[in-house]
C-alpha cells in the first residue's frame, strides 16, 4: 500500500504561508500529536552540521517541530551521535560547542541538546535485526531509549552514499561509533600515481592510519577504520575504495542500521526532509558548495523509503543547477555528481527489509 508524503512547496506571500508556519502544518498532517505521549522524552534526531558548513537545517524549522512536542504535551531534546572522523563532532563535548555555535542553543530552538552515544560515542544499546550483513546492531543509547522520535533531515548529496536523507540520518546518526565501524566496514586506497603529497589526509585521519613515505601516502589497513574523511579531503582525488565491490554492501550496510533504529517502534516515529539547499556534499563536511537543484520544499511522512523516494523524485524532475548533472541527462542528478555512487540502493534494500515501501501518494498542504 502506498505511503502518503505530505509536501509544501517554497512559494509564500504571507506570514501564515511562510516555511516555519509550513513546518508547523507538515507536524500537524503527519499525526506527531498522536506519536507524541504525554511527558514523553522525545528525541529530535537532526544533522547540526560540522563547524563551517552553512547550509544544514535552519535551526528556526527546529523551534517549529519543538514546540509541536511541547505542544502535544512532550519533553523534546534535540540530537545526534559523535562522528567517526575528526573534527568538530569527534566528542560529546565539541559536538554540543558546535551545535551552539551553529545555532541549536536552548534559547534559540526551546530544546536541550543531549549527544545520544556519551562523551566518547561508547554508550550504545543491541538491536536484533536478524538482516544479510548484521544479526544485531549497535544504536545509540538515548536515540533508542526515548520513547517517540521526530526525524528531521537535510536531504542533500553525499559522496559514498549517493544522497543523505531520513535514512542516512537514521543510520549514521542513530548509531555508536562502533555502529558506525560496522557500516564502513572497508578499508581505503592510495593511487601513488595521483597522490601529490600534500599531507591533508594524514592530518585529517583519527586513526593515525595514513603517513607519508617518499612523498606519497600510504594507508595502515590494520588501522583503517574506513571512515572516509581522506576520500573527502583529498583534493587530487587519489584516495578511493574498491568501488564495485564495496559500495552497494556500504550502502546496504548503512540501511541495516536505519532499520535498526526504528524497529518494533515505527508508530512513534515521523519524519520530515528538507529539500532546500540540495548541496552535493554532507553537512559532515566543513563548507558548503552550490547547489545541485533549486529549492523545492519540504516533506513529511511516516515511512522514511517512502520520503526519501519522493525527495529523490523531486530532485531528479527537477531543473539543474550543475554542469554535471546537465551534461548526464540520463543519470540522477546525485551520481552525475559523484558517478562511482547509486544512492537508490537505500531505497530498494530498505523496502526489501522492511523499512519503508517506495510507493508513495504524494499530498500537497
Amino acid at each position: 500500500m502506498p505511503a502518503t508524503v505530505y509536501y509544501a512547496d517554497m512559494h509564500s506571500r504571507s506570514h501564515e504561508d511562510s516555511k516555519i508556519a509550513k513546518v508547523a502544518r507538515l507536524c500537524d498532517a503527519v499525526g506527531l500529536k498522536k506519536i507524541v505521549k504525554k511527558n514523553d522524552l522525545t528525541a529530535v534526531k537532526l544533522h547540526f552540521g560540522e563547524y563551517g558548513n552553512d547550509t544544514h537545517l535552519n535551526p528556526s524549522f527546529t523551534r517549529q517541530v519543538v514546540d509541536k512536542i511541547i505542544a502535544a504535551g512532550g519533553k523534546p531534546f534535540l540530537t545526534d551521535s559523535t562522528t567517526l572522523y575528526s573534527g568538530s563532532r569527534h566528542n560529546a563535548v565539541d559536538h554540543l560547542h558546535t551545535a551552539y555555535l551553529q545555532g541549536f542553543a536552548p534559547s534559540v530552538v526551546h530544546a536541550p541538546v543531549i549527544i545520544a552515544d556519551g562523551l566518547y560515542g561508547e554508550n550504545d544499546l543491541p538491536v536484533r535485526i536478524n538482516c544479510k550483513h548484521f544479526q544485531e546492531v549497535h544504536i545509540a543509547a538515548e536515540i533508542l531509549r526515548a520513547p517517540s522520535m521526530v526525524v528531521l533531515s537535510h536531504f542533500k548529496g553525499h559522496e559514498m552514499a549517493g544522497f543523505g536523507g531520513a535514512i542516512k540520518n537514521l543510520a549514521m546518526g542513530g548509531a555508536s561509533v562502533r555502529g558506525k565501524k560496522d557500516q564502513h566496514a572497508t578499508h581505503v586506497n592510495v593511487d601513488k600515481a595521483t597522490c601529490v603529497g600534500c599531507g591533508k589526509c594524514v592530518r585529517h585521519c583519527p586513526q593515525q592510519a595514513l603517513s607519508l613515505h617518499e612523498g606519497k601516502s600510504r594507508v595502515d589497513i590494520s588501522r583503517c577504520i574506513g571512515c572516509f574523511e581522506c576520500i573527502t579531503v583529498c583534493p587530487v582525488k587519489a584516495i578511493s575504495i574498491d568501488w564495485a565491490t564495496e559500495l552497494a554492501p556500504f550502502i546496504e550496510r548503512m540501511t541495516e542500521y536505519a532499520y535498526g533504529v526504528v524497529k518494533g517502534r515505527q508508530k512513534r516515529i515521523c519524519y520530515l526532509n528538507f529539500v532546500l539547499n540540495v548541496t552535493p556534499d554532507c553537512d559532515c563536511v566543513a563548507w558548503s558548495d552550490a547547489p545541485l537543484a533549486p529549492d523545492l520544499g519540504i516533506l513529511a511522512s511516516r515511512d522514511p523509503v517512502a520520503l526519501d523516494q519522493a525527495c529523490f523524485d523531486l530532485v531528479n524532475q527537477a531543473p539543474s543547477l550543475d554542469p554535471k548533472s546537465a551534461e548526464n541527462k540520463d543519470l540522477d542528478k546525485f551520481t552525475a555528481r559523484w558517478p562511482m555512487t547509486h544512492g537508490a540502493i537505500q531505497l530498494s534494500y530498505g523496502q526489501e527489509i522492511g523499512l519503508g515501501s517506495r510507493q508513495y501518494v504524494l499530498e500537497k498542504i
